[in-house]
């Protein structure tokens, strides 16, 4: 498999990250295009060509999981316009879209990081994880503390409480795991990395080692979801 990134690509980065204005990239806009979104999108449309292989039951599509280069900055004391990275995220095709666990990659400056799991979860969806963590603590403890997942991702990441969330034993069995706030898992990538000819083997080992997380994050909120639309259509009937 080619190398989708290059060398220029993390130059051009570079480059924005000096010059983060607008002017600036319009002048260079076919220059972007080239190494740096062009790249991007042909790795998701080969992900979205392997996907069957090893995650079915995500979205891989430049058009939803590319996101934009321009940065929000009305609630941002930061006001430049551009992002200095491009990155991408692989919801799961079984839930509204921004809901629930899914893969993800960023490419920077200094290299890339991918990874996958549940970054900012609404209050709901993170109940129902717990729920459905405490339940099956030892299958999810299976999946995060298997030797295979702490030698490709270095284990669990996120925030945590200081104490077991209100509703669960604080001696439960996943006391450990009941107090993040995030659950997701992931690693750098080395500039060298990158933009080397083996980038997309290991972005698939990669992701491929991350599914079994994902599908337990994403069990409740798909099941929930089947449950809510069963009774709003029995409610019509």
């Amino acid at each position: 498999m080619p190398a989708f990134f290059s060398p220029r690509t993390l130059t051009f980065l570079r480059a924005l990250k000096r010059n983060n204005d607008r002017d600036w990239f319009k002048a260079r806009k076919e220059e972007y295009e080239a190494n740096v979104r062009g790249p991007m999108v042909a790795l998701i449309e080969q992900l979205s060509a392997d996907a069957h292989r090893f995650a079915p039951e995500m979205v891989f599509s430049p058009r939803e999981s590319l996101f934009r280069i321009y940065r929000d900055t009305r609630f941002s004391e930061d006001k430049s316009p551009l992002k200095t990275h491009i990155a991408a995220s692989f919801p799961s095709r079984s839930l509204p879209k921004s809901r629930g666990a899914g893969l993800y990659i960023q490419v920077a400056p200094d290299g890339a990081w991918a990874g996958g799991g549940i970054y900012g979860p609404e209050k709901d969806e993170l109940f129902q994880i717990r729920e459905h963590l405490s339940g099956n603590h030892k299958r999810f403890r299976s999946i995060v503390e298997s030797p295979r997942f702490k030698k490709q991702l270095g284990g669990l990441q996120g925030e945590q409480l200081q104490r077991v969330p209100r509703g669960f034993a604080a001696d439960h069995p996943a006391a450990d795991f009941l107090k993040f706030k995030q659950l997701y898992a992931g690693r750098d990538f080395t500039t060298a990395e990158t933009t080397g000819p083996r980038f997309y083997a290991s972005l698939v080992t990669l992701y491929t080692d991350l599914m079994p997380l994902i599908t337990f994050l994403n069990e409740p909120l798909v099941a929930n979801g089947r449950k809510t639309l069963a009774a709003t259509h029995r409610s019509r009937s």
